[in-house]
């Protein structure tokens, strides 16, 4: 049984998160989650204020199939294609959950009470494709607390800045490189100023900038464990936390210049940091490490379910934990170069992983689907 002084206890980490300034976002969603009223409880009781899905969340959802079957019934009698299928599903996830939020959207005035949808993982290196599929999921959803998300491929960012210009939110997914990133934020500039020139309203317009985590340590660790020298064992667990830190750093300057404060003058939001894959690769690390030492103003920290009871329950929040680590965090990274393991090529590796995975798992789903419309003796 829980007493009252161990509830108050986690109940103050995650308010002091929040009272921090970071926005704590669930990084899951599935049909029961949301007809058992376990959002809108996480929402009254945990500080989340916003949700993120992605391929593998759905097809876990879905490929369970519980709370799908009625609708998968009635789509196998319309005889809808496997992919039309798996858009009506996903899209009304979405919708669902983006009304539990809708309160906390209107209270922040559109700063969080978002719910964010992929475009097709397939579609991840065609810019045309991604913008009208992009454009397809916000007019299906039809909520203004959607966001899209939009892959920070080298073909999504000319896809990014189109698709803000279009005056819709955008959710930059899978980034791992400062010079990626540095990208991502000159293409959502690019958008508003375009959006502006169309006459959008700029402060309608809001974006985040999904900088993905613990995946940098699980690649730089292995290859310091293999090196297995004093020097390089104690790097391990702190490159992903220097990149990120120097990512805020970036948004810092990007955010405080000439560009920015013309934009700033016409009501445009600034593009946030979300720190993304924030549960812990390896055991050996505190189940908190990334939200602990990844608090700045500013930020948003979308966490898996785990994750989010483990910060409530033991989370040591302490302040920024940020903003004063930039020449650390650079000597950090400098140091992992000078043994030999070249931050581009992990960058890239992991990028094209991160693109990968998320084509293996809507594939899988599409296979779900696909067999569970055959079942019902419809052609899929």
């Amino acid at each position: 049984m829980i007493t009252v002084t161990e509830a108050t206890a986690s109940a103050g980490a995650l308010q002091r998160l929040s009272d921090e300034g970071v926005s704590i976002w669930l990084d899951d969603l599935s049909r029961k989650r949301i007809s058992t009223g376990n959002l809108a409880e996480l929402v009254a009781s945990k500080n989340v204020v916003g949700v993120t899905t992605n391929p593998s969340i759905f097809q876990a959802a879905i490929g369970s199939g519980e709370g799908y079957e009625e609708q998968l019934a009635d789509l196998a009698v319309r005889g809808v294609t496997v992919d039309e299928a798996v858009r009506m599903m996903t899209t009304q996830d979405v919708r669902a959950a983006a009304d539990v939020l809708r309160p906390v959207y209107d209270a922040t005035d559109g700063r969080d009470g978002r719910v964010s949808i992929e475009v097709d993982p397939r579609l991840a290196h065609r810019t045309a494709a991604t913008v009208a599929e992009a454009k397809q999921l916000a007019w299906l959803v039809d909520r203004p607390n959607v966001m899209i998300k939009i892959p920070a491929t080298k073909a999504g960012l000319p896809a990014i800045t189109a698709v803000i210009a279009e005056g819709i939110s955008v959710n930059v997914t899978l980034i791992f490189s400062l010079e990626r990133y540095r990208e991502v934020m000159a293409a959502y500039l690019a958008g508003l100023e375009q959006a502006a020139a169309k006459g959008i309203d700029l402060s309608t317009i809001h974006s985040v900038a999904s900088f993905f985590v613990s995946r940098v340590d699980a690649e730089i660790d292995k290859r310091l464990t293999v090196l297995g020298t004093d020097e390089a064992l104690a790097l391990k667990g702190r490159a992903a936390l220097a990149n990120a830190r120097l990512a805020y750093e970036a948004y810092e300057e990007v955010f405080s210049s000439d560009r920015w404060t013309a934009l700033a003058a016409a009501k445009a939001n600034k593009q946030r940091p979300l720190w993304a894959s924030t549960g812990v690769k390896d055991p050996a690390y505190k189940d908190t490490l990334y939200v602990d030492e990844l608090v700045a103003p500013g930020t948003v920290n979308t966490m898996p379910e785990g994750t989010l009871n483990a910060t409530a329950d033991h989370g040591d929040i302490h302040g920024d934990t940020v903003t004063g680590g930039y020449a650390q965090a650079r000597a950090d990274l400098t140091a992992v170069e000078k043994l030999g393991i070249s931050y581009d090529e992990v960058v890239g590796k992991l990028e094209g992983e991160g693109v990968a995975k998320f084509e293996v798992a809507w594939q899988e789903l599409l296979d779900a689907v696909a067999k569970s419309l055959d079942s019902k003796g419809v052609e899929a």
